[in-house]
């Protein structure tokens, strides 16, 4: 069940660029208004404005959770020389709720893909503990999940769902 799980991941290379393989353990369900997050799906810009609502399954409102959303394709698919950017960082969700129940890290900023399709990819891990996840990164850019999830005791994602976009001209958007 694992493999069909992360196979969209796998295939898009979010396993390889952003992520190791994990074993998908938690459900954790994105929406953008009624737009539900799913791997592959193109959301279009005007789409993406707000933050997600972005619900998190788990055993108990005793575990909790970090939730990051980056883009490995900044600034653009076919030279991503700033892999990755950081859109996005909530700690310490507490299980069964939603990230509006965890802290904001690092604020929400809206993607503006420019050139060529971007992947956006939420990424959950399970914290050891409550308050784990005090230090923000110093920058958005070259922003390594990763190297992050290391630093902070994370270990592998329990979740991870992208989505694509590009940018939206005049002619789509009619």
């Amino acid at each position: 069940m694992a493999v069909r799980l992360t196979q969209p991941l796998t295939v898009a290379n979010v396993i390889g660029d952003v992520i190791d393989m994990f074993s998908p353990s938690v459900t954790m369900v994105v929406r953008y208004c009624s737009n539900q997050v799913n791997n592959g799906y193109e959301l279009m810009p005007s789409a993406i404005v707000s933050a997600p609502r972005v619900e998190v399954g788990g055993e108990d409102m005793r575990t909790f959770f970090t939730l990051i959303m980056t883009d490995p394709d900044a600034p653009t698919p076919s030279d991503p020389i700033g892999r990755e950017y950081l859109y996005w960082i909530v700690t310490d969700i507490p299980g069964t709720t939603a990230a509006i129940f965890g802290r904001e890290l690092v604020s929400y900023e809206i993607p503006c893909p420019v050139i060529g399709i971007h992947r956006y990819v939420f990424i959950l891990f399970e914290q050891t503990a409550r308050q784990t996840v005090l230090v923000a990164p110093r920058s958005r850019r070259n922003f390594s999940t990763r190297d992050f999830a290391d630093s902070n005791g994370l270990g592998l994602p329990v979740a991870a769902v992208y989505f694509n976009a590009q940018r939206e001209t005049a002619a789509r958007g009619r």
